[in-house]
């Protein structure tokens, strides 16, 4: 999985595509569906397509590891969050901006709650939600957040 998140960083998506396939399958085998590094490798992958455009099987895996890292790790952790906003990203890559807006606000929130209000995570946060806002025409909102940025 790792090798495939690097390769993937590195623009080498056919490569990383197929390791990141056969590292979510052996830790489907051998860790189970809800284990940590497994619902990892399948957002992962799921990134990966997004990048690759494949936008609806990458909105499956990331619903998918989405909804296994509610049950498991909880609304406010790291890795729920960070499935919360590639998820939001697929969903504004396909144009259901109405859709992916409940997502990043869903992940200021969690932001805000888990590192406070002038972390950097938190921060992009909210430039990511008001970048959406401005795209919806909801301007005023899009402006109170881009000056707290």
């Amino acid at each position: 999985n790792r090798l495939g998140a690097m390769l993937h960083n590195q623009g080498e998506l056919e490569e990383a595509e197929a390791l990141l396939r056969e590292a979510e399958q052996v830790q489907r085998k051998t860790l189970g569906d809800k284990h940590r590094q497994t619902l990892s490798s399948i957002a992962d992958l799921g990134d990966l397509l997004r990048d690759q455009g494949k936008l609806e099987e990458a909105g499956l895996l990331l619903r998918e590891a989405l909804q296994a890292q509610r049950e498991t790790l909880g609304d406010k952790d790291r890795d729920t969050l960070a499935s919360i906003n590639n998820l939001a990203l697929v969903l504004i890559e396909q144009g259901e901006l109405e859709e992916a807006a409940p997502l990043r606000r869903e992940v200021l929130q969690g932001c805000r709650e888990t590192h406070g209000d002038e972390h950097p995570r938190t921060l992009i946060s909210i430039n990511n939600l008001g970048e959406l806002l401005q795209a919806q025409g909801k301007l005023e909102e899009a402006g109170a957040l881009h000056h707290e940025a």
